[in-house]
C-alpha cells in the first residue's frame, strides 16, 4: 500500500466521500479546472506511467503539445485520458504520493469517475456500452437455454465475430463469457431440495452474494467456493435476492443506476447482517463495491456502512478462521508450482495477499505472486478500440507465466484469468480458480 511521509511520521492514504449529488461535482467548469490541476501534478511526477494507458495518453498529449506543459493540451483532448481509465484504483493505492492526507488531495480515479458521470449525463455513451454494463438484463436474456447455446456457439465462429466487430464494436479476438442456462442459483436450489441439507455449522454463518457473473457465467467456480466454505464448517446461505453490485454502471458513469442497484441490494444484505451473517462474494470487483465504493458514494447511509463492515473477500474470511485456529488444514494433495495473479480490485482492498497465504498452507505448494494488471476491466478489453491496448497491458503477466515451470496459474478474478489465457501462447495450461484449487487440495 502507498504511504504518505509527513512531518512527524508516516500516514496511510485516506479516501474522501464522493459527493456526487452536489453542484460542484456536476459543474463542467469546475471539472475542467480540477482536471487541469491534477493533470499538471501527474505530469510533474509520472510514477504511474506503467499502470494503464490513461497516463501514457496524458503524457503523450503534453509531450506533443507546443508548450510541453498541460496548458498546451486542448481541453477537448482531456477526454482521451478519461476514456482509458477503468477505475482500477492502483494509482491511488500503490503509486501516487499526493493522495489525501497530502495537501494536494489528488484522487485520480474518482476524478475520472466525476468526468465519466458528466459525460454520461450528456448522453455521450454508446449503446454498446450501455448494453455491456446491463449485466442483469444481459444475463437473463442469454440464460434462456436456446439463446445460451446459440450465443456460446456464435462466440466461437470467426466470421460472425468479425461481423460483430464491425457492427457492434466488440473485438473479434476478445474473450466473451460463456453463458449457462442452469445458473448457480437454479442448480443450488435444486441440490438443496434434492439432498435436504439443513446442517448446523459451528464456525459461523456466511451469506453468499453470488454476483451476476458468478450466477450465469462461472457457476462451477461458485460451487467450489461453497464446497470450501462448508468444508470449513461454515453455514452458507445465498442472499435471498440480488442484482448487479453496480461496478459496471459506476465505470460507465451512470451513478443513478448505481443508486438504484444499491437500493435493491442493501436491504437484502442487511437482513442477513442483522442476523449476524458475514457476507462474501466470489468476484473481487463486487467485494470492492460493497467494501469501498458504495460507502464512499453513500457515506451518510448507515445501512451501507453496516453492510460494508460485514463484507469480506472469501480468502480474507478463511484467514480469519485460521487466526481463530478454526481453518481446516487437513489437505489431501499438494498443488506444486502455482503462479497467482492478484487482480487490481482485490489488491486495492488493502487486505494483503490472503489467497496466497491460504494456499501456501498446503504442503509442497509454492505460490509465486504476480501483481500486474490484466487489462480486462470487465468491458475495456472486449471493446474494439481498446482490446489491443488491454492485451499490451496484460503482456507482463503473460510473459512471467510463460517463463515459469508451472503446474497451475490462477486469478481471483475469472475475467482476468480468461484475459491472461487470451495472451498465452507458449504453454498449454489455462487459468483456474483458487477456490477450485483449494477444493482440489482438500480432496472434496
Amino acid at each position: 500500500m502507498n504511504e504518505i511521509v509527513r512531518e512527524g511520521g508516516v500516514e496511510a492514504p485516506t479516501r474522501n466521500p464522493i459527493n456526487w449529488k452536489t453542484g460542484e461535482f456536476n459543474d463542467e467548469d469546475s471539472l475542467f479546472n480540477e482536471l487541469e490541476r491534477v493533470y499538471d501534478i501527474c505530469h510533474g511526477c509520472r510514477r504511474c506511467v506503467n499502470l494503464c494507458n490513461a497516463f501514457p495518453t496524458l503524457f503523450d498529449l503534453i509531450d506533443e503539445s507546443d508548450t510541453f506543459e498541460v496548458d498546451g493540451v486542448e481541453k477537448t483532448d482531456y477526454w482521451k485520458v478519461v476514456e482509458h481509465c477503468y477505475l482500477c484504483d492502483l494509482c491511488y493505492m500503490t503509486k501516487c504520493p499526493y493522495v489525501p492526507p497530502h495537501e494536494w488531495n489528488v484522487d485520480f480515479p474518482h476524478l475520472m469517475l466525476r468526468a465519466k458521470a458528466q459525460n454520461f449525463k450528456k448522453g455521450n455513451v454508446a449503446i454498446r456500452d450501455k448494453v455491456l454494463t446491463s449485466t442483469d438484463k444481459v444475463g437473463a436474456f442469454f440464460g434462456i437455454p436456446v439463446v445460451a447455446q446459440t450465443a456460446n456457439l456464435v462466440n466461437t465462429v470467426r466470421p460472425i465475430r468479425k461481423i460483430m466487430e464491425k457492427t457492434v464494436g466488440i473485438h473479434s479476438d476478445a474473450v466473451l463469457p460463456k453463458f449457462y442456462s442452469n445458473s448457480l442459483r437454479k442448480s443450488h436450489k435444486n441440490n438443496k431440495e434434492k439432498n435436504n441439507i439443513n446442517k448446523i455449522k459451528s464456525n459461523g454463518k456466511v451469506g453468499l452474494f453470488v454476483t451476476c457473473y458468478g450466477n450465469r457465467n462461472e457457476p462451477e467456480v461458485v460451487k467450489d467456493l461453497i464446497a470450501v466454505l462448508e468444508h470449513n464448517n461454515l453455514e452458507v446461505k445465498l442472499v435471498h435476492q440480488e442484482k448487479c453490485c453496480g461496478m459496471p454502471k459506476m465505470e460507465l458513469g451512470d451513478l443513478k443506476s448505481v443508486e438504484d442497484l444499491k437500493d435493491f441490494n442493501i436491504p437484502n444484505l442487511l437482513e442477513l447482517v442483522n442476523d449476524d451473517w458475514s457476507i462474501v462474494a466470489p468476484i473481487p470487483s463486487c467485494v470492492l463495491m460493497f467494501k469501498k465504493e458504495l460507502p464512499l458514494l453513500f457515506s451518510e447511509d448507515a445501512d451501507v456502512q453496516k453492510v460494508k463492515d460485514a463484507f469480506y473477500d472469501p480468502f480474507e474470511l478463511l484467514m480469519n478462521l485460521k487466526k481463530k485456529k478454526e481453518l481446516n488444514t487437513n489437505f489431501k494433495m499438494s498443488l506444486g508450482e502455482v503462479a497467482y495473479h492478484a487482480p487490481c480490485h482485490q489488491r486495492v482492498q488493502n487486505i494483503g495477499p490472503k489467497t496466497k497465504e491460504i494456499l501456501e498452507l498446503i504442503p509442497n505448494t509454492n505460490i509465486t505472486l504476480i501483481e500486474r494488471c490484466s487489462g480486462h476491466d470487465g468491458t475495456y478489453a472486449v471493446k474494439k478500440e481498446y482490446h489491443e491496448t488491454a492485451m499490451k497491458i496484460c503482456k507482463p503477466v503473460t510473459n512471467k507465466i510463460e517463463n515459469m515451470e508451472l503446474d497451475h496459474y490462477i486469478s481471483d478474478c475469472p475475467m482476468a484469468g480468461h484475459q491472461v489465457d487470451n495472451g498465452i501462447e507458449k504453454i498449454e495450461i489455462r487459468s483456474e480458480s483458487p477456490f477450485s484449487l483449494l477444493r482440489q487440495a482438500y480432496g472434496i
